[in-house]
């Protein structure tokens, strides 16, 4: 089946448009507003034709400030960047260890099974203090006129972009099962881009498989994030109001401008 939010790329991996969805009452959530990809690293990002056509004004980065260190964005022309460290106070996270991972022998990071790791991270997306303030400061960008089209992104774009796709999506309106499809469509990107790495772990004795719960997105992963807002949130939107920060105005307006017409 065709993925149709996918855009294809060769400079810009899973590039993806959060546009198109149905939500509950029978609307669509806009195109050309909101976008999600990977690390902007290549140097031809900044004049590739396609992604300027975007019309991209900001561009949100949600890693760790080591990872902007080592990889730096090359923002599209027009584009400004903002820095939005979803980790700060979690930088050695299971979503921000890739350049260590590959060091790491059975599917363990820091003597922790990778899953667990994984969930827990997730977790973190609700609860710590850094990621609530980037993720209200990405709904923030999004709500300024001035600053849409936005697309946000982290190193892969399958984690804290995830999360943050599932933030803005389940505000427009869109149902949990939709909120999973998008969640869950990225991984034959994310698989492809690790492929070369997965080959030249194997090639040093490595098994791949044990790496595949780090890789890869997975439903119990998006699960752990919606247990933790119901523990300690009660509610999607006292998790916006409470968590995040959000004013009533500001949650509404989020609403008003992820939905088409």
């Amino acid at each position: 089946m065709t993925d149709l939010h996918r855009i294809a790329n060769v400079h810009l991996g899973n590039l993806r448009d959060l546009g198109g969805r149905p939500t509950r009452d029978g609307a669509l959530v806009a195109t050309g507003v909101v976008f999600r990809s990977a690390e902007l690293a290549d140097e031809a990002i900044a004049g590739d034709p396609e992604l300027a056509a975007l019309g991209l004004r900001t561009i949100v980065d949600l890693r760790t400030g080591a990872e902007r260190e080592a990889r730096p964005d090359r923002v599209p022309a027009g584009a400004q960047l903002v820095e939005l460290d979803v980790l700060a106070d979690l930088p050695t996270g299971a979503a921000a260890q890739v350049a260590t991972l590959f060091e790491e022998h059975g599917g363990r990071i820091e003597g922790h099974d990778v899953v667990d790791q994984m969930r827990s991270t997730y977790r973190s997306f609700v609860t710590s203090a850094a990621a609530r303030q980037a993720y209200a400061g990405l709904v923030r960008v999004v709500i300024d006129p001035a600053r849409v089209p936005v697309l946000f992104h982290c190193t892969a774009g399958k984690d804290r972009t995830g999360w943050a796709a599932t933030i803005l999506l389940l505000a427009a309106g869109v149902t949990r099962e939709e909120v999973a499809d998008e969640y869950l469509a990225v991984n034959p990107a994310v698989r492809a881009a690790y492929a070369p790495l997965l080959a030249q772990f194997a090639a040093s004795g490595g098994d791949p498989a044990a790496l595949a719960p780090f890789l890869e997105v997975r439903a119990d992963y998006l699960q752990a994030a919606f247990d933790q807002i119901d523990a300690s949130y009660g509610s999607f939107d006292a998790y916006l109001r409470d968590g995040l920060g959000l004013t009533d105005v500001e949650v509404e307006t989020l609403g008003r401008t992820l939905r088409a017409g």
